[in-house]
């Protein structure tokens, strides 16, 4: 997958809005949070994603797929992984981890800050 598409699918989402919180990277929020990070456009392809509630059900991704899922720093340590948009992680499964981070991070928001549609 080229990171364009998942960017166009990230920004599909309710509510979402591309940020550049930090000059260079790129990260897609729902309301003031962050659910994706998509780094910088010259990098490796990747997305950060929230791939459970903790460390442990996150990890499954990295037993799945060894060569194409990693911790994320800093944050890792509350379900957050890097996966490789051009590895062996396919499309589908790809787009369902974007759902899935998108959807604990809305469930997380304030009422005020969720989207309608």
């Amino acid at each position: 997958m080229r990171r364009e598409e998942m960017l166009a699918y990230c920004l599909a989402k309710p509510g979402s809005w591309l940020d550049q919180p930090w000059e260079g990277d790129e990260v897609v929020k729902v309301g003031s949070r962050i659910f994706a990070f998509l780094g910088s456009p010259d990098t490796h392809p990747t997305v950060g994603v929230k791939c459970g509630p903790d460390r442990e059900m996150a990890d499954e991704w990295l037993h799945r797929h060894p060569a194409d899922a990693q911790v994320m720093p800093y944050i890792g340590r509350s379900g957050w992984n890097t996966l490789r948009l051009d590895g062996g992680i396919d499309d589908e499964e790809l787009f369902e981890a974007v759902d899935a981070s998108y959807d604990a991070v809305v469930a997380k928001l304030p009422k005020r800050e969720r989207p309608t549609a």
